[in-house]
């Protein structure tokens, strides 16, 4: 019976993160937030009892592929198009500015400089699901045009980071791969995944919407494989490969239907994904290095200013501070650039740590102070 002893342990892991969600929740933070509190109770770095990792991750591998492609559907380059202009320049300008200056912090601290590009670009990125969350929460005192801006924002930021990740993802390719092998392989992912996400499977799925079991199967199995794909033949990181994939295939229609009868799993899947996140928090590396804790927080509060500064700037509709507290947190994509970073050997178990640390916070802090306004009539 010791093959169910992975069974058990994931329903339970799944079982305690549900209620801890529920529970942050009531007194008014993400679930995210308890998600990685589980995380980090079950982790390999705290006392008690350690969840099998690898049970976890894998399960957590599917939850940020699902995750991913479908913020990729939602970030519809089409629908992005028609938000005014100035919106579209500010959310680049906000994370450049911040990586620029992530990096300059984390070079003067004594990284390298793709060890400080990496920190600046996590420190620059927001969380699309926290900041969806926000909008829909019944606790919220946004408007809807604030709440528009936010999430357009959050989304922006991940349609740059689609940019800005595959450039990283390729300065920081084994050596012995030539930089221009990489891009090649990046653009010959984007051809591929074109072909299946863009034209293959938008003709399968309208085969199939008389056929609700077949449907869901086809639109989940082509987000797996084709994530997959990308990271086995291409070399591209799991989770970017699924955002890129998402991002071509909203571009159809039937991407919307696709979207809804994923999100029932994304939702199952995330929670393993973000408690596989908080068992990598190791609190002893955080001691050993607490100035990184500092330094993330500290970025993470400079972004805000940037935010509100672009966005008064650019007179984006909506309450400038609340967008920018808003969006003051670290997000999902953060850990994807993280872990490029770690894998690269240009980012320590401190300094990730501490991200992850930072995230956490940043995320319950978020959450709190952007109700903290007065609601409009």
């Amino acid at each position: 019976m010791t093959e169910a002893i992975p069974v058990l342990e994931i329903g339970l892991v799944l079982l305690i993160a549900g209620v801890v969600g529920v529970l942050a929740r009531r007194v008014g933070l993400p679930a995210v937030v308890g998600y990685l509190v589980v995380g980090l109770v079950v982790g390999p770095f705290t006392p008690g009892y350690v969840a099998d990792k690898h049970q976890i991750q894998v399960l957590a591998d599917v939850g940020v592929v699902l995750l991913l492609f479908e913020v990729g559907i939602e970030l519809d380059l089409r629908s992005l198009a028609k938000e005014p202009r100035g919106i579209l320049i500010a959310v680049p300008l906000q994370v450049v500015l911040v990586t620029v200056l992530g990096a300059l912090v984390a070079v003067a601290l004594g990284t390298t400089a793709l060890g400080g590009v990496t920190l600046g670009l996590v420190a620059a990125l927001s969380s699309s699901v926290v900041v969806v969350n926000i909008t829909r929460s019944r606790k919220r005192t946004t408007d809807p045009v604030t709440e528009r801006a936010l999430i357009v924002w959050a989304l922006l930021q991940d349609a740059v980071t689609l940019v800005a990740a595959t450039l990283l993802a390729v300065l920081l390719a084994p050596g012995d791969e030539p930089p221009v092998i990489a891009v090649g392989k990046a653009v010959a992912f984007v051809i591929v995944a074109w072909g299946v996400q863009g034209w293959a499977v938008p003709r399968l799925l309208a085969a199939l919407q008389d056929q609700p079991d077949s449907f869901l199967i086809a639109a989940v199995s082509a987000a797996l494989a084709i994530a997959g794909v990308g990271a086995v033949v291409f070399g591209i990181p799991v989770a970017l490969a699924a955002f890129v994939a998402g991002v071509l295939f909203s571009i159809r229609p039937i991407a919307q239907e696709a979207r809804r009868e994923v999100l029932p799993f994304r939702d199952l899947f995330a929670v393993l994904f973000f408690v596989a996140i908080g068992t990598l928090v190791d609190p002893a590396a955080v001691a050993r290095e607490p100035g990184w804790l500092l330094v993330f927080i500290g970025l993470v509060a400079l972004k805000a200013v940037v935010v509100a500064a672009l966005d008064a700037l650019f007179a984006i509709p909506g309450r400038d501070w609340q967008i920018a507290i808003g969006l003051a947190q670290i997000g999902e994509f953060s850990f994807v650039v993280l872990g490029l970073g770690v894998a690269a050997g240009v980012v320590s178990a401190g300094q990730s740590s501490a991200a992850l640390a930072a995230a956490a916070l940043t995320i319950a802090a978020s959450a709190v102070a952007v109700r903290l306004f007065p609601k409009r009539a």
